[in-house]
């Protein structure tokens, strides 16, 4: 098992061999982990021969964005599949041009700046020039997942990042990351990272 100094970092390990006996459950939300330990049965059992797909994630700056996750199987001597290799990155600019990421970037961007505001799907849809159930579509198929969707999570992904390093509460929390209560705050988050708030913040904190 080997990882990248900046993994390590990510996850405020020292050492490689910290990472031993842990899952992906261990040290992701549970919403990525799922889709990593699916990932990885698709490769190990020869479904597929590679995977790559686009995740939101902080920045250095502290901003949602989008990065790329390649995984492919690796294989013994004899041509077997006997595990899997990744690398995580951060799209780049020509990648960001493409055209199904293109057609709904504004919106995407809309998001990623306004997710702490009131966001409505028909005005995103308006300033992508598409309509409601086109625009739907289009958001669909580029990230696998509907807008609404992605607001959530971004909105769980920023109030993750404040619980880790501030103490303020669930309810100053859940303003500022756009949720309409504490409670709302702590179901959309226990839905999408598989605990509640506070034992999120027992086990993360930083400060």
């Amino acid at each position: 098992m080997l990882v990248s100094r900046s993994f390590l970092e990510h996850h405020r390990l020292q050492r490689e061999e910290e990472i031993l006996g842990l899952t992906d459950f261990d040290v992701a939300p549970r919403h990525m982990a799922s889709g990593y330990v699916d990932d990885d049965a698709r490769l190990l059992s020869g479904e597929s021969p590679f995977i790559e797909r686009i995740e939101l994630w902080f920045d250095k700056q502290g901003m949602p964005d989008w990065f790329f996750v390649s995984k492919q199987p690796l294989k013994d001597a004899r041509g077997h599949i006997c595990g899997t290799a990744g690398v995580v990155r951060r799209a780049a600019e020509h990648e960001r041009q493409l055209p199904i990421i293109q057609s709904i970037a504004k919106a995407v961007e809309i998001i990623r700046r306004g997710y702490a505001g009131s966001i409505v799907l028909r005005e995103l849809a308006r300033e992508c020039g598409l309509s409601t159930r086109h625009f739907q579509r289009r958001f669909q198929n580029a990230f696998g997942f509907s807008p609404r969707e992605f607001l959530m999570k971004t909105r769980v992904i920023a109030a993750m990042k404040l619980l880790e390093e501030t103490n303020l509460t669930a309810a100053e929390i859940a303003s500022r990351c756009g949720f309409v209560d504490a409670s709302s705050f702590a179901e959309q988050f226990g839905q999408r990272v598989g605990q509640s708030p506070s034992v999120y913040r027992q086990t993360r904190k930083r400060v």
